[in-house]
């Protein structure tokens, strides 16, 4: 009897619990929807009928204002669904949402404190003395790093097609070999041909940090819905086998560098000048990381390491599906096709071949890669936390300090009133300006943009002009959509991206 009145207790508490949790919005009289116990708007995903970035995007899409209480499963949270509050949040109003809201640790977990997730003075400091590491100049001297990974992309590829002269790839796999040897070559210092040596350690490592395990689930909500479990996970000893394994591989080549005074022109290179001078030198062409006089690191070898891995986080996706989504998009679409090669084609031509400065100068393939961007955001939502109360513009509404900010990028980059005919191809709408440039966030926002756009566009860039000047791309019949995967907090397509090639003739 009594474990039968302790098992009614016990429900009855968690049902009041459940109801008053999610009740927060009307509490506050925010108006609210996607109200589903106990997983919220993220019913979907439960489900297995939608990603994480598609079941924002329905919210978005079935409700109005400017803002609409939601529920990150047990987690209240605002969707900013106007575009203009949304971007005044991240530029004008940002000193009242400077920090993400998801898990860093800096003093216990230094590899969490990449310049993605820090947060406050010591985001501020560190993106400051950041930010010379991706000039014009920079990204100038490590182009011929690029170059030479963008011509084994292409010495695999003439590989696969040397008997039939023609075949459909996928490219969404040819691409991620490619982003993980660009990123390991210029931003680790590392010299690999993962399509020679596709068993390789940075391949290990990178096939571990993308499991799609049970326990790699659970970890990646921590991180991003609940940092004190996250927290709680580090402080336990649980460590993730892949990041554990890029902090040790990045400590070595640290050593290495730094007790042989190896010097390379790369992004590690940079972060060693951080390391040991406590800058990095405004001066293009000064490249070494010797230790001043006092000998004193302003940089541990882990934060070094967590840096890295926020470049790899943001880049491996990131340039595999903007390469691949944009090829498919452009044989989908014939005159945005024959535009891009006239406009390659033409560049090379002007700059005496494939350089820095050619691929500067295309700027009908930049705006394929903002068009791609804008269908394709490489992270469908953009996440803040409220850092000071704010008062919503011309309402009552006060958003509280604490308070978890999503921004849909899927619903706001396709949605007609910002961008018309939104599923819709068309590079030209960013060379014409015809859109709401207050929507548009494919790189994010404000002073937390991404800090390595430009270089990632660049290495984007780099593979299509080598595809569209080496290659013939065959015209899709019928248009078809990409159908995304249900897991994972990125786009990912659920059967590759197929692209037919065929040798130019």
């Amino acid at each position: 009897m009594i474990g039968v009145v302790l098992l009614f207790t016990a429900f009855t508490l968690l049902y009041v619990y459940l109801k008053w949790t999610f009740s927060y919005w009307d509490r506050k009289g925010f108006p609210s929807a996607g109200v589903n116990i106990p997983f919220g708007v993220l019913d979907s995903v439960w489900q297995k009928k939608q990603c994480y970035g598609r079941a924002i995007q329905d919210l978005y899409n079935s409700t109005k204002g400017p803002v609409v209480g939601m529920y990150l499963t047990l987690r209240p949270a605002l969707l900013i669904r106007d575009a203009h509050l949304a971007h005044d949040m991240l530029v004008k109003n940002f000193a009242s949402f400077h920090d993400r809201g998801v898990y860093v640790d800096e003093e216990n977990d230094p590899m969490s404190a990449g310049i993605f997730q820090m947060e406050g003075a010591g985001w501020k400091n560190l993106r400051a003395k950041m930010t010379p590491s991706f000039t014009s100049g920079k990204l100038k001297a490590m182009f011929e790093t690029s170059n030479s990974v963008g011509d084994k992309l292409l010495a695999h590829l003439r590989k696969e097609l040397e008997q039939s002269g023609t075949k459909e790839v996928d490219m969404k796999s040819v691409m991620g070999t490619y982003a993980i040897d660009i990123i390991a070559s210029t931003i680790f210092g590392l010299d690999v041909d993962s399509f020679a040596d596709p068993q390789n350690e940075f391949i290990e490592i990178s096939r571990r940090i993308n499991r799609n395990t049970s326990k790699d689930i659970i970890r990646s909500i921590a991180l991003v819905l609940y940092p004190a479990m996250e927290k709680f996970f580090v402080r336990i000893g649980w460590k993730q086998e892949g990041i554990e394994m890029m902090r040790k591989l990045t400590n070595r080549i640290v050593d290495l560098r730094e007790n042989n005074n190896i010097v390379r022109k790369d992004m590690l290179q940079l972060l060693l000048q951080l390391r040991n001078q406590g800058n990095t030198s405004t001066d293009d062409s000064v490249w070494s990381a010797e230790s001043a006089k006092h000998g004193v690191k302003s940089m541990s070898k882990d934060l070094i390491a967590g840096q890295l891995f926020v470049f790899y986080g943001a880049g491996h996706e990131t340039t595999a599906s903007g390469i691949s989504f944009t090829l498919y998009e452009l044989t989908q679409n014939p005159e945005a096709l024959a535009k891009a090669q006239e406009d390659v084609l033409q560049a090379i031509e002007q700059h005496g071949g494939l350089t820095y400065d050619a691929l500067s100068a295309m700027k009908y393939l930049d705006a394929c890669v903002m068009e791609t961007t804008r269908k394709y955001p490489a992270l469908p939502i953009l996440n803040r936390v409220c850092t000071q109360d704010f008062s919503v513009p011309d309402s009552n509404l006060v958003i509280k300090k604490g308070t978890p900010i999503v921004i849909s990028l899927m619903g706001l980059h396709r949605d007609a009133e910002h961008f018309p005919d939104p599923l819709s191809y068309q590079p030209e709408r960013f060379l014409e300006g015809n859109y709401n440039q207050a929507a548009y966030m494919g790189f994010g926002d404000g002073p937390r943009h991404c800090i390595g756009a430009r270089m990632g566009k660049l290495n984007v860039k780099l593979a299509l002009a080598k595809i569209l000047s080496n290659f013939d791309l065959e015209v899709r019949k019928e248009k078809q959509e990409i159908e995304f995967a249900l897991h994972g907090l990125t786009l990912l397509p659920k059967a590759g991206v197929p692209v037919r090639l065929s040798l130019k003739k």
